[in-house]
């Protein structure tokens, strides 16, 4: 009965006392939390699977012959190959760990994202919302299009730095820096293809112009190409131009769509307002004069007496 009496009790517009959002945080929290553990907890038992998935398209192109049969297979003059370590004896367990965690993190993301949003969407508007699912509507698929041209782009990158091994030595490629390789790799370019979408969403809320943006295309490409050099794990140019050149796509892309908008804006500004939308009203008076006649004309008048009518006084 008491719950159920909250929950009527509930304002419309999100608003509760601090300690009921408290309450509702750590709820939310904990739900949270026991995703992450669940789902960390059943990744335990594939971690091997899942190390395999990360690391076979790096170890396919410059993975070093596992056998003899394989290596008189390779045609003479092959080029340099790494052999995959792990070094330490606890190694191996912190690694299971490791990989099982972020596996959790990322496979329980929709219950934890959506306790996110149920705990901030009630205090939000009905536009903020919209742009909000907007947002998350877009964003997640050019997260996931950043992280999958990072998984098929490393192979090649890694195979173009193993050729650098001089002759007659050995490459080591210690497990736990290839996949914190692979990992970081995949984050930078998901988190990079974000920018048109940021770009857009400022246009949208009339912040930002596609002129200015337009404007600003030669330090745009000098700042993305620092920032692919910065951001990107290896130091190699073909890693560097893999991360600028499809930002600078989309970065584009995101001028074009801008300018479009504000050429519809232009124009629905000139057209004036539809015939079922009301014009905006001019309440500001002429001079003075009107104003005190309109308020003398709508006064009340003046009771005389306190007679009352028919069992009622004027007011009522």
């Amino acid at each position: 009965m008491l719950k159920s009496a909250r929950k009527k009790e509930k304002d419309p517009e999100g608003r509760m006392p601090l300690a009921d959002h408290l309450r509702e945080l750590r709820n939310r929290l904990a739900k949270a939390m026991l995703a992450i553990v669940v789902v960390t907890v059943v990744a335990a038992f594939y971690y091997n699977d899942i190390i395999n998935f990360f690391t076979k398209p790096v170890l396919d192109s410059v993975g070093c012959p596992s056998s003899f049969a394989e290596l008189a297979k390779t045609p003479k003059g092959h080029q340099q190959c790494a052999q995959i370590t792990i070094n330490g004896l606890l190694a191996p367990f912190t690694l299971a760990l490791k990989v099982s965690l972020m596996a959790g993190v990322a496979l329980a993301s929709p219950v934890w994202l959506y306790q996110l949003w149920a705990f901030v969407a009630p205090g939000l508007h009905q536009n903020e919302k919209k742009y909000a699912y907007a947002f998350v509507g877009t964003g997640v698929p050019l997260f996931f299009a950043g992280g999958f041209f990072a998984y098929k782009v490393l192979p090649t990158t890694a195979k173009v730095l193993i050729d650098f091994t001089p002759d007659g030595v050995n490459n080591l490629l210690p497990l736990d820096d290839l996949l914190d390789l692979v990992t970081r790799m995949v984050v930078v370019f998901g988190l990079s293809f974000e920018l048109p979408l940021l770009l857009v969403m400022l246009n949208l809320t009339g912040i930002l112009t596609g002129k200015r943006m337009l404007g600003w295309w030669r330090a745009m490409i000098m700042g993305i190409t620092v920032f692919a050099a910065v951001a990107t794990p290896s130091t190699d140019p073909l890693t560097m131009l893999a991360l600028a050149v499809p930002i600078w796509v989309l970065y584009f892309g995101a001028v074009v769509f801008s300018l479009t908008n504000d050429r519809r804006k232009r124009r629905r500004e000139a057209e004036g307002p539809a015939d079922d939308e009301a014009s905006d009203l001019d309440l500001t008076p002429d001079d003075i004069g009107e104003v005190e006649s309109v308020s003398a004309h709508r006064a009340l008048p003046e009771q005389s007496g306190t007679d009352r009518v028919n069992g009622y006084d004027d007011v009522t």
